[in-house]
Protein backbone atom coordinates (compact mmCIF):
# COMPACT_ATOMS: atom_id res chain seq x y z
CA UNK A 1 0.00 0.00 0.00
CA UNK A 2 3.06 2.58 0.58
CA UNK A 3 4.28 1.88 -2.09
CA UNK A 4 1.19 2.12 -4.26
CA UNK A 5 -0.03 4.96 -2.91
CA UNK A 6 2.81 6.99 -0.94
CA UNK A 7 6.11 6.18 -2.25
CA UNK A 8 5.66 7.92 -5.44
CA UNK A 9 6.10 11.30 -3.68
CA UNK A 10 7.71 10.35 -0.66
CA UNK A 11 10.52 8.86 -1.90
CA UNK A 12 11.95 11.70 -4.65
CA UNK A 13 8.60 12.72 -6.65
CA UNK A 14 8.26 16.13 -4.36
CA UNK A 15 10.52 17.55 -2.95
CA UNK A 16 8.40 19.05 0.07
CA UNK A 17 6.96 15.61 0.89
CA UNK A 18 7.79 13.81 4.10
CA UNK A 19 10.71 11.54 3.39
CA UNK A 20 10.37 7.38 3.95
CA UNK A 21 12.22 7.90 7.30
CA UNK A 22 10.18 10.97 8.08
CA UNK A 23 7.33 9.11 8.38
CA UNK A 24 8.61 6.43 10.59
CA UNK A 25 9.23 8.79 13.16
CA UNK A 26 5.72 9.88 13.30
CA UNK A 27 2.97 8.49 15.83
CA UNK A 28 0.00 6.86 14.86
CA UNK A 29 -2.12 9.48 16.41
CA UNK A 30 0.01 11.99 14.42
CA UNK A 31 -0.51 9.75 10.86
CA UNK A 32 -4.35 9.16 11.74
CA UNK A 33 -4.80 12.56 11.75
CA UNK A 34 -2.61 13.62 8.37
CA UNK A 35 -4.54 10.95 6.84
CA UNK A 36 -8.15 12.02 7.85
CA UNK A 37 -8.54 15.87 8.57
CA UNK A 38 -4.80 16.68 8.27
CA UNK A 39 -2.70 18.24 5.24
CA UNK A 40 -3.32 14.41 3.52
CA UNK A 41 -7.02 14.21 4.10
CA UNK A 42 -7.78 14.25 0.71
CA UNK A 43 -5.28 11.11 -0.27
CA UNK A 44 -6.51 9.55 2.96
CA UNK A 45 -9.89 9.59 1.39
CA UNK A 46 -8.52 6.55 -1.31
CA UNK A 47 -8.04 4.42 1.33
CA UNK A 48 -10.61 2.28 3.50
CA UNK A 49 -10.88 2.27 7.14
CA UNK A 50 -8.70 -0.59 7.35
CA UNK A 51 -6.28 0.45 4.68
CA UNK A 52 -5.32 3.44 6.69
CA UNK A 53 -4.72 1.03 10.03
CA UNK A 54 -2.63 -1.00 8.52
CA UNK A 55 -0.78 1.85 6.44
CA UNK A 56 -0.33 3.70 10.03
CA UNK A 57 0.53 0.61 11.66
CA UNK A 58 3.66 -0.26 9.21
CA UNK A 59 4.86 3.26 9.42
CA UNK A 60 3.90 4.83 13.03
CA UNK A 61 7.12 4.39 15.30
CA UNK A 62 5.65 2.38 18.91
CA UNK A 63 4.01 4.09 21.35
CA UNK A 64 6.50 6.39 23.52
CA UNK A 65 5.71 6.41 27.15
CA UNK A 66 6.41 9.32 29.15
CA UNK A 67 8.99 7.59 31.07
CA UNK A 68 11.78 10.67 28.94
CA UNK A 69 9.94 13.24 31.18
CA UNK A 70 9.42 11.16 34.36
CA UNK A 71 12.83 9.82 34.78
CA UNK A 72 14.14 14.12 34.32
CA UNK A 73 11.99 15.91 36.72
CA UNK A 74 13.62 18.51 38.62
CA UNK A 75 14.62 18.62 42.38
CA UNK A 76 12.66 20.34 44.93
CA UNK A 77 14.75 23.00 44.76
CA UNK A 78 14.91 24.06 40.88
CA UNK A 79 10.86 22.90 40.74
CA UNK A 80 10.00 26.57 41.64
CA UNK A 81 8.63 28.93 39.08
CA UNK A 82 8.84 32.65 38.67
CA UNK A 83 8.08 34.69 35.78
CA UNK A 84 10.26 37.56 36.82
CA UNK A 85 12.43 38.83 34.78
CA UNK A 86 11.45 37.78 31.32
CA UNK A 87 13.96 37.39 29.35
CA UNK A 88 11.80 36.15 26.22
CA UNK A 89 7.89 36.73 25.95
CA UNK A 90 8.40 35.37 22.36
CA UNK A 91 10.22 34.69 19.37
CA UNK A 92 10.18 38.21 17.77
CA UNK A 93 12.04 39.62 20.85
CA UNK A 94 9.73 43.13 20.72
CA UNK A 95 6.87 44.20 19.48
CA UNK A 96 8.27 45.45 16.17
CA UNK A 97 9.72 41.63 15.95
CA UNK A 98 12.75 42.48 14.87
CA UNK A 99 14.84 39.82 16.22
CA UNK A 100 17.24 42.06 18.21
CA UNK A 101 17.99 41.06 21.42
CA UNK A 102 20.74 43.55 23.80
CA UNK A 103 23.36 41.73 26.29
CA UNK A 104 20.73 42.73 29.07
CA UNK A 105 18.05 41.19 27.71
CA UNK A 106 19.48 37.56 26.52
CA UNK A 107 22.64 37.55 29.70
CA UNK A 108 25.12 37.24 26.87
CA UNK A 109 27.53 39.46 25.62
CA UNK A 110 29.33 39.89 22.09
CA UNK A 111 32.38 38.47 23.70
CA UNK A 112 30.67 35.43 25.10
CA UNK A 113 29.29 34.84 21.46
CA UNK A 114 32.62 33.91 20.43
CA UNK A 115 33.38 31.49 23.72
CA UNK A 116 30.43 29.21 24.12
CA UNK A 117 30.21 25.36 25.42
CA UNK A 118 27.47 23.33 25.42
CA UNK A 119 25.66 23.03 28.65
CA UNK A 120 23.17 20.10 28.40
CA UNK A 121 21.23 18.61 25.82
CA UNK A 122 17.73 17.05 25.72
CA UNK A 123 16.27 14.25 23.43
CA UNK A 124 13.09 14.32 22.03
CA UNK A 125 11.45 10.64 21.73
CA UNK A 126 9.52 10.22 18.62
CA UNK A 127 9.69 13.37 16.77
CA UNK A 128 12.00 13.57 13.91
CA UNK A 129 12.24 17.97 13.68
CA UNK A 130 11.82 20.51 16.45
CA UNK A 131 10.79 23.93 14.64
CA UNK A 132 9.66 26.12 17.51
CA UNK A 133 11.34 28.94 20.05
CA UNK A 134 10.80 28.88 23.39
CA UNK A 135 9.47 31.50 26.10
CA UNK A 136 12.06 32.43 28.82
CA UNK A 137 11.37 33.79 32.48
CA UNK A 138 13.41 33.72 35.55
CA UNK A 139 14.67 30.32 35.21
CA UNK A 140 12.49 28.63 33.11
CA UNK A 141 12.51 27.60 29.21
CA UNK A 142 8.64 27.03 28.40
CA UNK A 143 9.23 24.58 25.16
CA UNK A 144 6.99 23.20 22.92
CA UNK A 145 8.46 19.47 21.61
CA UNK A 146 7.27 19.38 18.42
CA UNK A 147 5.09 15.94 17.47
CA UNK A 148 5.71 14.64 21.16
CA UNK A 149 2.56 16.99 21.67
CA UNK A 150 4.23 18.25 25.13
CA UNK A 151 4.90 21.52 26.47
CA UNK A 152 7.91 21.28 29.00
CA UNK A 153 9.07 23.71 31.44
CA UNK A 154 13.05 23.38 31.68
CA UNK A 155 14.79 24.91 34.19
CA UNK A 156 17.75 26.89 32.59
CA UNK A 157 20.65 25.62 34.08
CA UNK A 158 20.23 21.44 33.64
CA UNK A 159 17.27 21.05 31.61
CA UNK A 160 15.25 19.39 33.94
CA UNK A 161 11.57 19.14 33.95
CA UNK A 162 9.81 21.64 36.00
CA UNK A 163 6.12 20.48 34.42
CA UNK A 164 4.85 19.12 31.68
CA UNK A 165 1.56 19.83 29.00
CA UNK A 166 0.06 17.42 27.12
CA UNK A 167 -1.48 19.40 23.52
CA UNK A 168 -3.07 16.05 22.51
CA UNK A 169 -1.77 16.13 18.77
CA UNK A 170 1.33 17.67 17.60
CA UNK A 171 2.95 21.42 18.38
CA UNK A 172 3.96 23.77 15.62
CA UNK A 173 4.01 26.84 16.65
CA UNK A 174 6.50 28.94 19.29
CA UNK A 175 5.65 29.56 22.44
CA UNK A 176 4.21 33.38 23.84
CA UNK A 177 3.82 34.45 27.04
CA UNK A 178 1.46 37.31 28.17
CA UNK A 179 2.17 40.19 30.29
CA UNK A 180 0.29 40.79 33.21
CA UNK A 181 -3.13 40.38 32.47
CA UNK A 182 -6.38 41.99 34.42
CA UNK A 183 -6.71 39.59 37.07
CA UNK A 184 -2.53 39.42 37.73
CA UNK A 185 -1.98 36.70 36.47
CA UNK A 186 -0.06 35.75 33.04
CA UNK A 187 -0.85 33.06 30.54
CA UNK A 188 1.64 30.84 28.25
CA UNK A 189 0.51 30.23 24.79
CA UNK A 190 1.26 27.75 21.79
CA UNK A 191 -0.72 26.25 19.08
CA UNK A 192 -1.01 22.19 17.76
CA UNK A 193 -1.32 21.28 14.13
CA UNK A 194 -5.40 20.47 14.93
CA UNK A 195 -5.01 24.83 14.58
CA UNK A 196 -6.02 24.69 18.35
CA UNK A 197 -4.91 27.52 20.23
CA UNK A 198 -4.13 26.29 24.05
CA UNK A 199 -3.48 28.95 27.05
CA UNK A 200 -1.68 27.48 30.03
CA UNK A 201 -0.46 28.37 33.42
CA UNK A 202 2.66 28.77 33.29
CA UNK A 203 3.47 28.31 36.80
CA UNK A 204 1.52 25.14 37.24
CA UNK A 205 1.16 23.71 33.15
CA UNK A 206 -2.61 23.28 33.93
CA UNK A 207 -5.22 24.46 30.82
CA UNK A 208 -6.69 28.31 30.86
CA UNK A 209 -8.80 27.49 27.53
CA UNK A 210 -8.62 25.79 24.34
CA UNK A 211 -10.04 27.39 21.11
CA UNK A 212 -10.39 26.25 17.27
CA UNK A 213 -8.11 28.75 15.30
CA UNK A 214 -10.25 28.66 12.28
CA UNK A 215 -11.62 31.03 9.95
CA UNK A 216 -13.97 28.81 7.49
CA UNK A 217 -15.31 24.98 8.97
CA UNK A 218 -13.70 22.41 7.41
CA UNK A 219 -10.83 24.10 5.84
CA UNK A 220 -8.00 22.27 7.25
CA UNK A 221 -6.15 25.48 8.41
CA UNK A 222 -2.37 26.18 10.27
CA UNK A 223 -1.30 28.56 13.07
CA UNK A 224 2.11 28.77 11.79
CA UNK A 225 3.29 32.60 13.13
CA UNK A 226 3.83 33.29 16.26
CA UNK A 227 0.82 35.39 18.13
CA UNK A 228 1.93 38.74 19.16
CA UNK A 229 0.46 40.16 22.97
CA UNK A 230 -0.14 43.39 23.62
CA UNK A 231 -2.74 45.33 25.86
CA UNK A 232 -4.56 42.21 26.91
CA UNK A 233 -5.23 41.15 23.48
CA UNK A 234 -3.64 38.53 21.19
CA UNK A 235 -3.32 38.89 17.88
CA UNK A 236 -2.91 35.09 15.49
CA UNK A 237 -1.58 34.86 12.27
CA UNK A 238 -3.92 32.35 10.52
CA UNK A 239 -2.85 30.08 7.06
CA UNK A 240 -5.27 28.05 5.52
CA UNK A 241 -4.63 27.46 1.73
CA UNK A 242 -4.98 24.13 0.27
CA UNK A 243 -1.89 24.39 -0.94
CA UNK A 244 -1.00 20.37 -0.44
CA UNK A 245 -4.34 19.55 -1.12
CA UNK A 246 -4.01 21.23 -4.72
CA UNK A 247 -1.69 18.31 -5.82
CA UNK A 248 -4.72 16.01 -5.78
CA UNK A 249 -6.14 15.66 -9.42
CA UNK A 250 -9.87 15.62 -7.76
CA UNK A 251 -9.70 17.90 -5.16
CA UNK A 252 -11.77 21.19 -5.99
CA UNK A 253 -8.93 23.34 -5.86
CA UNK A 254 -8.82 24.88 -3.78
CA UNK A 255 -10.90 26.95 -0.64
CA UNK A 256 -8.12 28.05 1.66
CA UNK A 257 -7.58 31.33 2.70
CA UNK A 258 -5.67 33.63 5.45
CA UNK A 259 -6.20 35.60 8.36
CA UNK A 260 -6.03 37.22 11.77
CA UNK A 261 -7.57 36.42 14.55
CA UNK A 262 -7.69 39.25 17.77
CA UNK A 263 -8.59 37.58 21.21
CA UNK A 264 -9.13 38.58 24.21
CA UNK A 265 -5.76 37.71 26.08
CA UNK A 266 -7.35 36.82 29.20
CA UNK A 267 -10.56 34.52 28.01
CA UNK A 268 -9.74 33.52 23.88
CA UNK A 269 -12.75 35.38 22.95
CA UNK A 270 -12.77 36.86 19.02
CA UNK A 271 -12.61 40.98 19.04
CA UNK A 272 -12.25 40.89 15.46
CA UNK A 273 -11.06 38.52 12.38
CA UNK A 274 -9.56 39.53 9.31
CA UNK A 275 -9.23 37.65 6.20
CA UNK A 276 -7.54 38.18 2.81
CA UNK A 277 -10.19 37.68 0.23
CA UNK A 278 -13.96 36.43 0.38
CA UNK A 279 -14.97 32.77 0.46
CA UNK A 280 -14.01 30.49 -2.21
CA UNK A 281 -16.56 30.14 -4.97
CA UNK A 282 -17.20 27.89 -8.05
CA UNK A 283 -15.64 29.40 -10.58
CA UNK A 284 -17.37 27.55 -13.51
CA UNK A 285 -14.02 26.12 -14.35
CA UNK A 286 -12.83 22.46 -14.22
CA UNK A 287 -9.54 20.91 -14.44
CA UNK A 288 -8.56 18.56 -16.98
CA UNK A 289 -9.77 15.80 -15.44
CA UNK A 290 -13.02 17.35 -14.79
CA UNK A 291 -12.73 18.50 -11.51
CA UNK A 292 -15.19 21.86 -10.64
CA UNK A 293 -12.45 24.52 -9.29
CA UNK A 294 -12.79 27.04 -6.74
CA UNK A 295 -11.07 30.57 -5.82
CA UNK A 296 -10.18 32.31 -4.93
CA UNK A 297 -8.08 30.95 -2.42
CA UNK A 298 -4.31 31.51 -0.41
CA UNK A 299 -2.90 34.09 0.81
CA UNK A 300 -1.73 32.34 4.02
CA UNK A 301 -0.07 34.22 6.80
CA UNK A 302 2.29 31.65 7.67
CA UNK A 303 4.78 34.61 9.46
CA UNK A 304 4.38 36.51 12.94
CA UNK A 305 2.35 40.41 13.23
CA UNK A 306 4.67 42.87 13.80
CA UNK A 307 2.95 45.82 15.81
CA UNK A 308 2.94 49.40 15.92
CA UNK A 309 1.40 51.04 18.83
CA UNK A 310 2.53 54.57 18.20
CA UNK A 311 0.09 54.42 14.44
CA UNK A 312 -2.37 51.66 15.85
CA UNK A 313 -0.85 49.29 12.58
CA UNK A 314 -0.59 45.67 12.55
CA UNK A 315 1.59 44.58 9.64
CA UNK A 316 1.36 41.06 8.48
CA UNK A 317 2.96 39.22 5.03
CA UNK A 318 1.03 37.25 2.85
CA UNK A 319 1.96 33.85 0.94
CA UNK A 320 0.92 33.34 -2.72
CA UNK A 321 -3.12 32.10 -4.53
CA UNK A 322 -3.77 28.35 -4.58
CA UNK A 323 -5.88 28.71 -7.10
CA UNK A 324 -7.52 31.36 -9.61
CA UNK A 325 -8.22 34.48 -9.30
CA UNK A 326 -4.97 35.68 -8.42
CA UNK A 327 -6.11 38.25 -5.22
CA UNK A 328 -3.90 41.96 -4.81
CA UNK A 329 -3.67 40.28 -1.59
CA UNK A 330 -1.40 37.81 -2.16
CA UNK A 331 2.68 37.93 -1.81
CA UNK A 332 1.81 41.09 0.11
CA UNK A 333 2.50 43.65 2.93
CA UNK A 334 -0.18 44.66 4.86
CA UNK A 335 -1.09 47.15 7.26
CA UNK A 336 -4.48 46.54 9.29
CA UNK A 337 -5.86 48.74 11.94
CA UNK A 338 -5.14 47.34 15.38
CA UNK A 339 -8.31 47.99 16.94
CA UNK A 340 -10.75 47.06 14.31
CA UNK A 341 -8.74 44.55 11.82
CA UNK A 342 -9.69 46.76 9.04
CA UNK A 343 -7.08 47.06 6.11
CA UNK A 344 -5.30 50.41 5.91
CA UNK A 345 -2.57 50.03 3.19
CA UNK A 346 -1.73 47.27 1.11
CA UNK A 347 1.69 46.71 -0.95
CA UNK A 348 2.00 43.74 -3.19
CA UNK A 349 5.46 42.96 -3.68
CA UNK A 350 4.72 39.97 -6.87
CA UNK A 351 1.62 39.47 -8.11
CA UNK A 352 -0.25 36.77 -9.92
CA UNK A 353 1.49 34.18 -7.93
CA UNK A 354 -0.70 31.32 -8.21
CA UNK A 355 0.82 28.08 -7.31
CA UNK A 356 -0.55 24.86 -5.43
CA UNK A 357 1.26 21.06 -5.12
CA UNK A 358 0.13 20.35 -8.37
CA UNK A 359 2.60 22.36 -9.98
CA UNK A 360 5.88 20.49 -9.07
CA UNK A 361 7.41 17.70 -10.62
CA UNK A 362 8.13 17.61 -14.44
CA UNK A 363 4.46 17.34 -15.20
CA UNK A 364 2.16 19.70 -13.73
CA UNK A 365 -0.70 18.42 -12.53
CA UNK A 366 -4.43 19.24 -13.16
CA UNK A 367 -4.76 22.00 -10.58
CA UNK A 368 -1.69 24.08 -10.97
CA UNK A 369 -2.81 26.89 -13.49
CA UNK A 370 -1.43 27.48 -16.79
CA UNK A 371 1.60 29.50 -17.58
CA UNK A 372 -0.82 31.96 -18.76
CA UNK A 373 -2.90 32.85 -15.87
CA UNK A 374 0.19 32.67 -13.77
CA UNK A 375 4.06 33.27 -13.00
CA UNK A 376 3.42 29.47 -10.80
CA UNK A 377 6.59 30.63 -8.83
CA UNK A 378 5.98 29.72 -4.64
CA UNK A 379 7.03 33.22 -3.56
CA UNK A 380 5.31 33.60 -0.72
CA UNK A 381 6.57 36.08 2.70
CA UNK A 382 7.22 33.54 5.26
CA UNK A 383 9.14 35.71 7.69
CA UNK A 384 7.65 39.09 9.53
CA UNK A 385 7.86 42.71 8.18
CA UNK A 386 10.12 44.43 11.06
CA UNK A 387 9.73 48.71 12.25
CA UNK A 388 12.63 50.23 12.28
CA UNK A 389 13.57 54.23 13.37
CA UNK A 390 16.70 54.70 12.06
CA UNK A 391 19.23 57.63 13.74
CA UNK A 392 18.00 59.78 11.58
CA UNK A 393 14.37 59.04 13.04
CA UNK A 394 13.00 58.50 9.84
CA UNK A 395 11.46 54.69 9.40
CA UNK A 396 11.47 51.55 7.59
CA UNK A 397 9.68 48.59 7.56
CA UNK A 398 11.42 45.41 6.14
CA UNK A 399 10.72 41.98 4.92
CA UNK A 400 12.28 39.12 3.16
CA UNK A 401 10.96 37.17 0.63
CA UNK A 402 11.04 33.54 -1.36
CA UNK A 403 11.99 35.51 -4.58
CA UNK A 404 15.11 36.25 -2.77
CA UNK A 405 14.09 40.43 -2.65
CA UNK A 406 14.37 42.26 0.26
CA UNK A 407 11.65 45.43 0.52
CA UNK A 408 11.69 48.16 2.71
CA UNK A 409 8.67 50.39 2.65
CA UNK A 410 7.17 53.69 4.23
CA UNK A 411 5.28 52.40 7.10
CA UNK A 412 3.03 55.50 6.86
CA UNK A 413 1.30 54.26 3.53
CA UNK A 414 3.54 51.59 2.18
CA UNK A 415 5.41 52.84 -0.76
CA UNK A 416 8.53 51.15 -1.42
CA UNK A 417 11.66 52.98 -0.21
CA UNK A 418 14.49 50.49 -1.65
CA UNK A 419 14.44 46.89 -2.93
CA UNK A 420 17.29 44.48 -3.20
CA UNK A 421 17.12 40.68 -4.71
CA UNK A 422 19.93 38.18 -3.88
CA UNK A 423 19.90 34.79 -5.43
CA UNK A 424 17.08 33.61 -7.80
CA UNK A 425 14.77 32.33 -4.87
CA UNK A 426 11.88 29.50 -5.57
CA UNK A 427 9.84 27.16 -4.05
CA UNK A 428 12.93 25.59 -1.42
CA UNK A 429 15.01 29.23 -1.91
CA UNK A 430 15.21 33.24 -0.96
CA UNK A 431 13.89 34.30 2.42
CA UNK A 432 12.13 31.61 4.08
CA UNK A 433 11.96 32.12 8.06
CA UNK A 434 12.32 36.40 8.26
CA UNK A 435 15.33 38.71 8.66
CA UNK A 436 16.69 40.75 11.80
CA UNK A 437 17.76 43.64 12.29
CA UNK A 438 21.14 45.14 14.34
CA UNK A 439 21.62 49.02 14.73
CA UNK A 440 22.00 50.12 11.34
CA UNK A 441 21.63 46.79 9.01
CA UNK A 442 19.29 44.58 8.30
CA UNK A 443 20.33 40.88 7.94
CA UNK A 444 18.87 38.48 4.98
CA UNK A 445 19.83 34.83 5.26
CA UNK A 446 19.16 33.19 1.83
CA UNK A 447 18.35 29.39 1.14
CA UNK A 448 18.79 28.69 -2.43
CA UNK A 449 19.54 25.26 -3.09
CA UNK A 450 21.86 23.80 -5.60
CA UNK A 451 21.12 21.51 -8.86
CA UNK A 452 21.03 21.97 -12.06
CA UNK A 453 24.38 22.07 -12.70
CA UNK A 454 24.24 25.67 -11.71
CA UNK A 455 27.86 27.30 -11.03
CA UNK A 456 29.05 28.75 -7.66
CA UNK A 457 28.51 32.31 -8.54
CA UNK A 458 24.84 31.77 -9.61
CA UNK A 459 24.16 30.25 -6.17
CA UNK A 460 23.85 32.48 -3.36
CA UNK A 461 22.77 30.48 -0.12
CA UNK A 462 24.25 32.63 2.50
CA UNK A 463 23.76 35.81 4.98
CA UNK A 464 23.94 38.99 3.17
CA UNK A 465 24.07 42.59 5.34
CA UNK A 466 22.40 45.43 4.07
CA UNK A 467 21.89 49.52 4.85
CA UNK A 468 18.65 49.96 6.28
CA UNK A 469 18.76 53.76 5.14
CA UNK A 470 19.36 53.03 1.24
CA UNK A 471 19.60 48.98 1.15
CA UNK A 472 23.40 49.23 0.22
CA UNK A 473 24.63 46.09 0.79
CA UNK A 474 27.49 45.79 3.20
CA UNK A 475 29.15 42.28 3.52
CA UNK A 476 27.83 38.77 2.56
CA UNK A 477 28.74 35.26 4.09
CA UNK A 478 28.51 32.83 1.03
CA UNK A 479 27.73 29.35 1.90
CA UNK A 480 29.19 26.36 0.32
CA UNK A 481 28.66 22.83 0.89
CA UNK A 482 30.76 21.06 3.90
CA UNK A 483 30.81 16.93 3.31
CA UNK A 484 33.96 16.07 4.37
CA UNK A 485 35.05 13.69 7.26
CA UNK A 486 31.37 11.52 7.02
CA UNK A 487 29.40 14.42 7.02
CA UNK A 488 27.71 13.44 3.42
CA UNK A 489 26.44 10.01 5.67
CA UNK A 490 25.33 12.36 8.41
CA UNK A 491 23.86 14.74 6.26
CA UNK A 492 22.39 13.59 3.17
CA UNK A 493 21.88 15.96 0.36
CA UNK A 494 24.83 18.21 1.73
CA UNK A 495 25.68 18.70 -1.31
CA UNK A 496 22.76 20.47 -2.59
CA UNK A 497 21.28 21.97 0.82
CA UNK A 498 23.49 24.24 2.77
CA UNK A 499 21.58 27.38 2.77
CA UNK A 500 20.39 29.43 5.39
CA UNK A 501 16.34 29.04 5.96
CA UNK A 502 15.59 29.13 9.77
CA UNK A 503 14.61 32.72 11.58
CA UNK A 504 18.02 34.44 12.80
CA UNK A 505 18.34 35.81 15.66
CA UNK A 506 21.14 39.12 17.18
CA UNK A 507 22.22 39.30 20.20
CA UNK A 508 24.23 42.19 21.09
CA UNK A 509 25.94 43.05 17.61
CA UNK A 510 26.13 39.01 17.13
CA UNK A 511 24.27 37.24 14.27
CA UNK A 512 23.12 33.70 15.50
CA UNK A 513 21.95 31.88 11.99
CA UNK A 514 21.09 27.59 11.57
CA UNK A 515 22.21 26.10 8.15
CA UNK A 516 20.37 23.63 6.29
CA UNK A 517 22.84 21.19 7.28
CA UNK A 518 22.99 21.50 10.41
CA UNK A 519 25.82 23.83 11.15
CA UNK A 520 25.71 27.13 13.39
CA UNK A 521 27.06 30.14 12.97
CA UNK A 522 27.58 33.37 14.67
CA UNK A 523 28.77 36.65 13.17
CA UNK A 524 30.09 39.63 14.04
CA UNK A 525 26.92 41.84 12.71
CA UNK A 526 29.36 44.41 11.39
CA UNK A 527 31.66 42.66 9.81
CA UNK A 528 30.61 39.49 8.89
CA UNK A 529 33.20 37.68 10.62
CA UNK A 530 32.61 34.12 12.28
CA UNK A 531 32.42 34.15 15.46
CA UNK A 532 32.03 30.66 16.52
CA UNK A 533 30.67 27.46 14.51
CA UNK A 534 29.45 24.31 15.84
CA UNK A 535 28.28 21.06 13.72
CA UNK A 536 24.96 19.65 15.47
CA UNK A 537 24.35 17.20 13.14
CA UNK A 538 25.78 14.35 15.29
CA UNK A 539 24.92 12.57 18.02
CA UNK A 540 25.04 13.62 21.55
CA UNK A 541 24.69 12.17 25.06
CA UNK A 542 21.22 13.54 26.43
CA UNK A 543 20.19 14.65 30.37
CA UNK A 544 17.55 12.56 30.06
CA UNK A 545 18.89 9.23 28.64
CA UNK A 546 16.93 9.93 25.40
CA UNK A 547 18.88 8.70 22.50
CA UNK A 548 19.21 11.89 20.42
CA UNK A 549 21.11 13.43 17.31
CA UNK A 550 21.11 16.79 15.39
CA UNK A 551 20.21 17.29 11.86
CA UNK A 552 18.79 20.57 9.77
CA UNK A 553 18.64 23.68 11.84
CA UNK A 554 15.27 25.38 10.42
CA UNK A 555 11.95 26.98 11.25
CA UNK A 556 11.78 29.24 14.25
CA UNK A 557 14.30 27.19 16.66
CA UNK A 558 17.21 29.74 17.95
CA UNK A 559 16.69 31.86 21.25
CA UNK A 560 18.10 32.83 23.69
CA UNK A 561 17.16 34.00 27.45
CA UNK A 562 19.13 33.48 31.23
CA UNK A 563 23.06 33.58 29.99
CA UNK A 564 21.96 30.70 27.36
CA UNK A 565 21.64 30.05 23.75
CA UNK A 566 19.16 27.42 22.73
CA UNK A 567 18.57 25.68 19.48
CA UNK A 568 16.64 23.02 18.01
CA UNK A 569 18.04 20.59 15.74
CA UNK A 570 16.15 18.62 13.46
CA UNK A 571 13.86 19.34 10.66
CA UNK A 572 12.46 16.49 8.71
CA UNK A 573 10.14 18.34 5.97
CA UNK A 574 11.03 19.24 2.84
CA UNK A 575 13.84 16.01 2.61
CA UNK A 576 16.40 17.84 5.41
CA UNK A 577 17.78 16.03 7.80
CA UNK A 578 15.92 14.72 10.76
CA UNK A 579 17.05 15.29 14.39
CA UNK A 580 15.70 15.35 18.00
CA UNK A 581 17.58 17.60 20.45
CA UNK A 582 17.18 20.62 22.02
CA UNK A 583 20.72 22.37 22.74
CA UNK A 584 21.49 24.73 25.61
CA UNK A 585 25.02 26.70 25.19
CA UNK A 586 26.13 28.77 27.65
CA UNK A 587 29.33 30.84 27.73
CA UNK A 588 32.51 28.69 28.44
CA UNK A 589 33.83 28.17 31.93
Amino acid sequence: MYQTYCAACHEGGDPRAASFEALQSMTAQALHYTLTSGPMAIQGQQLTGEQRDTLVDYLAIAEVSDEWISSNLCAADDSTISLSPVHLSHAGGDLAFSRQLSAAQSGLSHEDLGNLELAWALGIPGVGGLRSSPAIAGDTLFYPAGASGKVLALHVESGCVQWSYDAGAALRGSAVLSGALDDGSQLLYVSDERARLHAVNPLTGERRWLIDGTIDEGVHTRLTGVPMYHDQRLYVPVSASGVQRGGEPTHECCDGRGGVLALDAASGERIWTYVTMPPAEYTGERNSVGVRLRGPSGAPIWSSPGLDPERRQLYVTTGENTSLPATETSNAIIALDMDTGEQRWLFQAVANDVWNMACTGREYGPNCPSEQDSIIKDWDFGGAAIRVTLADGSERLVAGQKSGHLWALNPDNGELVWQQRVGEGGALGGNHWGVAVAGDKVLLPISDPNGGGRSDDVIKAGVHAFELADGEPTWSYLSRPDCANGRDERVPGCDARYGFSAMPLVIDGALVAGNIDGRLFIFDTETGQILFEYDTAVGFDTVNGVAARGGSIDAQSIAAGAGMLFVGSGYDRFRQQAGNILLAFRPAR
